[in-house]
């Protein structure tokens, strides 16, 4: 069955109005269904417990603080620290049982008798479950002494500090803020275990798992759970059947002239494109060293191999978690940025043969707004933390303390300016292109994936610090869901198509038929498949059925993906000794198969409604993460940059020795590192929580049980290996950098069998 590029453009144009309808009618809705803050909880005799400006200023302490980078919230942010949720609620519940222990036996919960706990068990659930919704709510007595009991757990762990808990002394800076922030807590426990009206179930679908509070998995869970492994296996062989069927091009060496890196022109403008290298390299080198940080962390929660005592450094109050988490995240997303950045500018004239005039000095100045937006960015989420970015500007530029949008909001304007910038830059080189073909050719691909990484970033300025926390949770996740699912996985079938062609290994509109089926897939799955973040953070049920549905059939783009990179692996097997690409088509293989494996196998399993609810929040989630991020898109970005210096490089000073090693160390290092150590900790999370509850399987008597802190330890080889490829990678580019090609422009017509020749040569459907 042969399809042609201007049936799979129009199907593609269809599906992206279907999906802008369906999330534009969602995000109506959610915000109709959003769970309330009440104006005022009272206690029996009338008195107000807590008010909704307390929750709300609660929420404002809660990203102040970054507090989302230690614990998390509903079972979103980092796993050091409690979810706040379900620690608030198992709180709150334990309280509970105590008040009504010495009320009605005059004696402690745990010194009674089976049938009395049994009894006073009873009690705390009818009231949790019996708990109202509205303006204005009234406590039980028993609810009233356990909010008021939580709120000083919390002066006493956030505000006052727990070394055992890895929390800084004066983490939230006043007892007032400690409170607000237990109030805050509270509100998400409320809605947890509260009916949402006309259902028999809580705003959060009854997650978190609390058997004691009611809380157990709903039937609506389980049988889309049971509707999504029969689409999971109809998924896979629907994309099994598709590639078969539809004919789509392979890379292939034999019979093509693979142009030689000293025969490509250097244009002054890839030159410069270059140096976005060394900056992505000495950016990735600091995520990794602050990984191996915040691992040792789970081990020596207040120090670092002893050496604070030895040197008399409080490594718990110079780089807190939270602090180190954020600068993590934010680095890993800047270097792969920086390097797809630097890409789409150094494809643009190898596939065309032409530069703009000025446009090496416009590359410097987008190279000086990345990295200013992001020296600024790091800087305020820094000055922030340690109180230093104070008033209305600490969430505009200090740190707005929601994961993966910890920068403040004027540096991601900064940041959203550069990937504008980027867009103009790169139609300027692609110009000869996007004149000759139609608005679905490969040059006006690579501009919408590109483009639509920066316009995500709108959705991530649709709230405040102040904005109910299940209305943010909507708008992050479109940004972070959407890049990682959409976006990035455009970008990536759309570069790896743009790096074939350039190689010689793909014919353009062989190369524009295969990202056109793969992206109808991508954002036919991916942009919908968003509401599986949907489920437990108190969004309308219609969620459930929706993400179950959308989040499995993501796995059809990632089969064909994972076919492309077999493919290319015989077209590398197939190629002679000559060919000048190996190393970079490695990277772009070993992509495409660590995306299956992050995204696709672990990415399934853990979004099956039912696994997801007693997993969500847990190092399941640590594993899928790390493999397909630094697994996917961060070979990708690794792979672009060998490429970039493999044609710029002058020849005799080529060497592939020291890349190899770090490809292979990265390879195993994260191998080991998922397989070895994350996942077990994972598994053995998800028996706690199916077999106790979520919040024992993310306390801190868990993390210090044996068998976890003997995984812990185990994840240091993986580490080391992958730390340690990372340094001979930034040497090596850092080494290459000078030993750069002279810069010359291509003559004005380009030959036949050049690149541009081809490309510019070819017509259309």
């Amino acid at each position: 069955m042969e399809v042609k590029r201007r049936t799979l453009a129009k199907i593609l144009a269809l599906v992206f109005v279907f999906n802008l309808v369906i999330m534009g009618v969602g995000a109506l809705y959610s915000y109709q269904q959003a769970p309330p803050i009440p104006q005022e909880v009272v206690g029996p005799d009338g008195e107000t417990v807590v008010t909704g400006e307390q929750v709300r200023a609660g929420k404002v302490t809660f990203q102040k603080n970054g507090l989302m980078n230690h614990g998390s919230i509903l079972g979103n942010g980092a796993y050091y620290g409690v979810d706040y949720t379900a620690d608030a609620l198992e709180l709150k519940t334990a309280f509970m049982r105590q008040y009504y222990a010495q009320e009605r036996h005059g004696a402690e919960y745990d010194a009674l008798p089976a049938a009395d706990q049994a009894a006073v068990d009873s009690v705390v659930k009818a009231d949790l479950e019996g708990a109202e919704t509205g303006e204005r709510i009234e406590y039980s007595a028993a609810e009233v002494y356990a909010h008021q009991q939580v709120r000083e757990v919390y002066v006493e762990r956030y505000h006052e500090g727990s070394a055992e808990r890895g929390i800084p002394a004066g983490m939230i800076e006043t007892e007032e803020e400690a409170r607000q922030f237990a109030d805050f807590a509270l509100w998400t426990a409320w809605m947890a275990h509260t009916e949402r009206p006309g259902t028999d179930h809580s705003y959060t679908n009854d997650w978190p798992y609390a058997p004691l509070a009611g809380n157990e998995p709903t039937g609506a869970t389980m049988t889309w759970s049971v509707i999504a492994m029969v689409l999971l296996v109809a998924g896979a062989g629907i994309g099994v059947w598709l590639y078969k069927s539809v004919e789509l091009p392979e890379p292939r060496t034999a019979g093509i002239r693979v142009p030689e890196p000293d025969e490509i022109s250097l244009t002054p403008g890839q030159r410069a494109a270059t140096r976005f290298i060394p900056l992505a390299a000495l950016l990735f080198l600091a995520q990794v060293l602050l990984g191996g940080l915040l691992a040792h962390y789970y081990i020596e929660r207040d120090g670092f191999f002893g050496l604070g005592e030895l040197f008399g450094v409080d490594f718990l109050e110079l780089f807190p978690f939270a602090l180190a988490k954020t600068f993590h995240l934010d680095l890993g997303i800047l270097w792969i940025a920086a390097l797809w950045l630097g890409a789409g500018l150094f494809l643009a004239p190898l596939l065309t043969g032409y530069e703009p005039s000025n446009q090496r000095r416009y590359v410097h100045v987008l190279l000086g707004v990345v990295v200013v937006a992001a020296v600024g960015g790091l800087a305020g989420v820094w000055l922030g933390a340690q109180g230093y970015v104070d008033g209305p500007l600490w969430w505009l530029l200090g740190n707005e303390g929601l994961e993966y949008l910890e920068v403040g909001r004027v540096w991601q304007f900064g940041l959203l300016a550069g990937f504008g910038l980027w867009a103009v830059l790169v139609a300027r080189g692609f110009k000869p292109l996007l004149d000759r073909e139609p608005r679905y050719g490969l040059a006006h691909m690579i501009l919408y994936a590109g483009g639509s990484i920066g316009l995500l970033f709108a959705a991530g300025m649709l709230y405040t610090p102040r904005t109910n926390m299940v209305t943010t949770e909507f708008w992050r996740w479109w940004v972070v869901h959407m890049w990682v699912e959409g976006a990035f996985e455009f970008f990536i079938v759309a570069i790896v198509g743009l790096t074939l062609v350039s190689m010689g290994l793909l014919r353009k509109r062989s190369a524009e038929k295969a990202v056109l089926f793969e992206a109808l897939f991508v954002m036919g799955s991916g942009v919908i498949g968003v509401s599986h973040h949907y489920w437990w953070i108190g969004q309308p049920d219609v969620w459930l059925p929706l993400g179950s549905v959308f989040s499995t059939l993501e796995l059809i783009p990632l089969v064909l993906i994972l076919f492309e990179a077999i493919n290319e692996y015989r077209a590398l097997a197939a190629a002679d000794e000559t060919f000048p690409y190996t190393l970079p088509f490695m990277f772009i293989i070993v992509s495409g198969i660590w995306n299956f494996v992050g995204a696709g196998v672990l990415g399934f399993f853990i979004n099956l409604p039912l696994v997801n609810y007693y997993e969500h929040g847990t190092y399941l989630t640590v594993g899928h993460a790390h493999a397909a991020m630094f697994g996917a898109f961060g070979f990708l970005a690794l792979g672009m940059a060998t490429y970039m210096l493999r044609i710029s490089t002058k020849p005799a000073e080529w060497t592939e020795r020291r890349l190899r090693w770090a490809f292979w160390l990265w390879n195993g290092g994260l191998a080991l590192m998922v397989f070895v150590s994350v996942l077990p900790v994972g598994f053995l999370q998800l028996e706690a929580a199916f077999t106790q509850s979520y919040a024992a399987a993310r306390s801190l008597a868990f993390y210090d049980s044996a068998i976890v802190q003997t995984l812990f330890w185990a994840r240091l080889p993986g580490d080391a290996m992958i730390i340690l490829g990372t340094l001979v990678f930034a040497y090596d580019m850092v080494r290459k950098r000078f030993t750069l090609r002279d810069v010359s422009l291509p003559g004005e017509t380009p030959t036949a069998d050049s690149v541009p020749g081809r490309l510019l040569s070819e017509g259309d459907d």
